[in-house]
């Protein structure tokens, strides 16, 4: 006879017969496993169908004149709850490229790539030294009647990948460099933003459009889908999250202030101030000096 213990809390054990032991090993290796059932995804979004977003893009994908580039680190590729995605659905096909990598370009897109970058009318959105108020940009288009239409070029991953990919892609150092002055607060409200100032992809394109193009409302009507995505998430458990700011500025931030986020805040503070300079008038040198020099130290950081 075969003894196997089955240690219980009344400390017996259980006598199995070889033959019923055999037997009940058998039944468990005949037991197959169900496969989990697969939810429908949409074909576009490839989003199960039940959170899918796709009704609130705009019918048709918008036509612009301008174009979107967008670099993305691979690691972009993983989140579940990427934005630039509902960008290239919203927009009319064509419109809006996505180049994955970690420097640019790579012998795998330099052929299409590189007269993108080295294009006068190319523009990079990174608060560089250089970079001047997308504003502007389009000012000095309209009162000069040249420039245009042009391509926008976006660096799409957090600061630090950010960071790290402009660093290592030198033919973007070389380009014309814009920076959004007023951008508002980010929609994207189930994700915690390190300042108030600070926009998902989505937001970021839909706001240098709305100035390019002279038309506020592409905005309003590339961000749908935002609000859709994030109102499924508030209507099943998600909350909404304050800026790093907001939570710091009212003392509910747990953490120690590090550099990166006190340059971040200190920046974001004086693109405010810049703001206001601007409405009335009273703009000087010095100020924008010092905009320029944190700007450098946010990108240093």
């Amino acid at each position: 006879m075969l003894q196997t213990n089955d240690e219980t809390n009344s400390g017996t054990t259980l006598d199995l017969p070889i033959d019923d032991a055999g037997d009940s090993w058998q039944d468990l290796l005949s037991i197959t496993a169900d496969p989990p059932e697969r939810r429908t995804k949409c074909e576009f979004c490839k989003r199960p169908q039940v959170v899918c977003w796709c009704s609130s893009l705009p019918n048709p994908p918008l036509d612009i004149a301008s174009s979107i580039v967008i670099l993305q680190h691979p690691a972009e590729e993983k989140r579940t709850l990427r934005t630039a995605l509902m960008l290239q659905l919203g927009l009319k096909p064509g419109k809006c490229v996505v180049y994955k990598g970690k420097k640019f370009p790579t012998p795998k897109n330099q052929a299409e790539l590189e007269p993108i970058l080295k294009s006068p009318n190319s523009l990079l959105l990174y608060p560089s030294k250089t970079s001047v108020p997308l504003e502007s940009i389009r000012q000095e288009a309209d009162q000069s009647g040249e420039g245009g239409p042009f391509t926008l070029v976006l660096i799409d991953g957090t600061w630090p990948q950010a960071k790290a990919m402009y660093a290592s892609s030198p033919m973007l150092h070389n380009m014309r460099q814009v920076k959004l002055i007023a951008v508002g607060t980010s929609d994207y409200i189930i994700r915690t933003q390190p300042t108030e100032g600070c926009l998902s992809t989505l937001e970021t394109a839909a706001q240098s459009l709305a100035v390019l193009e002279n038309r506020p409302e592409l905005r309003t009507l590339l961000v749908q889908p935002l609000h859709t995505l994030c109102k499924y998430q508030l209507d099943n458990g998600a909350v909404e999250h304050q800026s790093k700011e907001f939570r710091i500025k009212n003392n509910q931030y747990p953490k120690q202030i590090g550099k990166r986020l006190n340059r971040l805040l200190n920046y974001s503070n004086i693109c405010r101030s810049e703001i206001q300079e601007a409405d009335t008038g009273n703009g000087n040198e010095d100020h924008l000096n010092e905009i320029q020099n944190y700007a450098t130290s946010v990108a240093n950081s």
